[in-house]
Order: C-alpha cells, then sequence, then structure tokens
C-alpha cells in the first residue's frame, strides 16, 4: 500500500513537472505565429493609433508579427465580445480601456461576459487626460468663464461627449458636480461627431480624450480650457487642470491596457507584459504615444490586475450616480 502511495505521488509530480514544463515551453516558443491584436473601436481613433503603435513596435522590435483587427460597435464592447470568446492561446489580444472594460458592464443590459471573471489584465498601456474643449470663436476661454455663465443660466451650456455613459461623459458629470454647476450633455456616436459639431458651434464645449481633439488644438480651431488629469498633459503643457481652474483635487483620466481571455498561460502573459513594458521604456515609443496625448504607464501584470479590478469596484457608484444606461 505504501509502496502504491510512493508510486502514485512520483506520477502526479512527474505529471506536474511534465505540465509545467509545457507551459514554459509554450511561452519559450511564443510566438510562433501571427497575434491578433483586436481593436474595438473604428480605425482613426484614439484607441486605433495606439494599438497600431503597439503593434507595429512589436513587430518591427521584437520581430513578432502583430495584426490589428477593427472590430467596432456598442462602445467597444463587441470587440471585448470577440476577445472573450476567443482560444486562451496568447494568440488573440484585445486592446481595452475604461469606457468597455469596466464602464460598459454596468451600462449595457446582458452583456455575455463579466470582465473580472472572462479577461485576464496583461498590460497596461497608458492613460490620457481628458480635455474641456471649445471652438476657437467661442466667448469661454477660461473654466471660469464657463462657471460663472453656467451658473447665471443653468443648463444653457451645452457639451458633446462621444457618448453616454462614456469615461468622457461620466467626467462631464463630476465636473458638474465639482463645480456646483448645471450643464446640457449632447451624447454623440464617437469623438468625430462631437468635434465636428464643436467645431461649427453647435454644442458649447467639448469634452475630449486629449487623442481624438489634440489635432484640432493644435491646428487652433479648438481651444483647451482644462484637461481632467491631476498633472498637466504633456501634449498640451500650456493648458491648466481643472485642478489649477479652481476645483482643488480633481483627477480624472481614461486609460488603455491589453487584456486576453481567462484561462491564458501565465507565463505568456508574463512574457507580453514584459515585452510591451520594454517598448514603453524607449524614447520613440515614448515620443509615438505622447505625439497623440496619452501618457505611457507600465505596470507589472500583478499591479495592472489590482489597479483593475479596484477600477471596476469604484465605477459602479459613478455610473450609477450619473444615471446613464444604455438599452
Amino acid at each position: 500500500m505504501f509502496r502504491q502511495l510512493i508510486t502514485c505521488t512520483a506520477m502526479a509530480a512527474a505529471l506536474g513537472l511534465g505540465f509545467s514544463a509545457a507551459a514554459q515551453g509554450t511561452a519559450a516558443d511564443f510566438p510562433s505565429k501571427p497575434v491578433r491584436l483586436i481593436v474595438p473601436f473604428p480605425p482613426g481613433g484614439g484607441t486605433d493609433i495606439l494599438s497600431r503603435v503597439i503593434s507595429n513596435k512589436l513587430t518591427e522590435v521584437s520581430h513578432w508579427t502583430v495584426v490589428p483587427d477593427n472590430r467596432a460597435g456598442a462602445g467597444g464592447t463587441i470587440g471585448i465580445t470577440e476577445a472573450v470568446k476567443a482560444a486562451p492561446t496568447g494568440y488573440d489580444m484585445v486592446m481595452g480601456q475604461k469606457d468597455n472594460v469596466v464602464l460598459g458592464p454596468y451600462l449595457y443590459q446582458n452583456l455575455p461576459w463579466n470582465p473580472t471573471k472572462d479577461l485576464t489584465p496583461v498590460a497596461h498601456v497608458a492613460y490620457t487626460p481628458i480635455v474641456i474643449a471649445t471652438a476657437a470663436s467661442s466667448p469661454y476661454k477660461t473654466l471660469a468663464d464657463v462657471m460663472a455663465a453656467a451658473r447665471k443660466s443653468p443648463a444653457k451650456i451645452t457639451y458633446g461627449s462621444p457618448g453616454n455613459g462614456t469615461s468622457i461623459h461620466l467626467a462631464g458629470v463630476m465636473l458638474e458636480k465639482a463645480a456646483g454647476i448645471q450643464l446640457t450633455h449632447v451624447p454623440y456616436k464617437g469623438s468625430n461627431p462631437a468635434m465636428m459639431d464643436a467645431l461649427a458651434g453647435n454644442v458649447d464645449l467639448l469634452v475630449s480624450s486629449v487623442p481624438s481633439a489634440i489635432g484640432q488644438i493644435k491646428s487652433g480651431k479648438l481651444r483647451a480650457i482644462a484637461v481632467t488629469s491631476a498633472a498637466r498633459s504633456t501634449s498640451l503643457p500650456d493648458t491648466p487642470t481643472l485642478a489649477e481652474s479652481g476645483l482643488k483635487g480633481f483627477n480624472v483620466s481614461t486609460w488603455y491596457g491589453l487584456f486576453m481571455p481567462k484561462g491564458t498561460p501565465a507565463p505568456i502573459v508574463s512574457k507580453v507584459n514584459a515585452e510591451v513594458n520594454k517598448l514603453l521604456a524607449t524614447p520613440e515609443v515614448k515620443e509615438a504615444i505622447q505625439s497623440q496625448g496619452a501618457e505611457p504607464q507600465t505596470m507589472s501584470v500583478e499591479a495592472f490586475d489590482t489597479f483593475f479590478q479596484a477600477d471596476f469596484k469604484a465605477s459602479k457608484a459613478i455610473v450609477e450616480a450619473s444615471g446613464a444606461k444604455i438599452e
């Protein structure tokens, strides 16, 4: 009996070593074929541009073949669904962001996945402040101008956002609460339609990610009033923060990160994390990301997971307070 127990224990240990070696071998050989990077938004937007910086550099510097695959729709949740359904082999990953993996599950009814149960955080890539801007011809030059006008005529000032329930919309809600003013939210189906109406003067303010608006700001067609992050944006160094503009302690930003389906082998996740972090530390990639209005930020797999879980938990109350809901 004792001999049988020893034999069984030895077999189990051998099997365990075999599985461990197999997992390590998988990571060592990874990637042996093209990796698909799902982009949950259309070409040309901030998420798409950032995804292509990462995919191009992984291909160029790490000698991997990473192929972007745009799967847009439903606020980015269609692309996330595509990633959740993929085999957990490491050959499918998605550029998630706060809007689709943190806020989406609280806004969309009956999503077929739970981000904390069905996705594996792989690598934090960047964060971006949100910018409050207006047309160059607008009378509003500072946040003080906006707040004074809003107090004089509550709900008269309008602001456009990329959509109901997005992190950008919620930043507008938090601005209203922090400043004690009432604005009127005008949701659009994406950043570009909102920006076009802001340029035309059809909405008084544009609330946007910096990457989406920076081209029009630098061309002089939009005037940046303030950014929502704790520190000024590297891309808009002359634009004050909301905290500097009188709303002390205000700090809101959106973020981007790579995810894989739950069950992807940990050695592969760690390998991708290490490669992405290595790229983000290079001056060339830093400059490419900052030129789009985002700020590169590295995290370990464990740190990104902790950050993601905490943000998901904290966002429930913010979404509920906004009253936003998408049928």
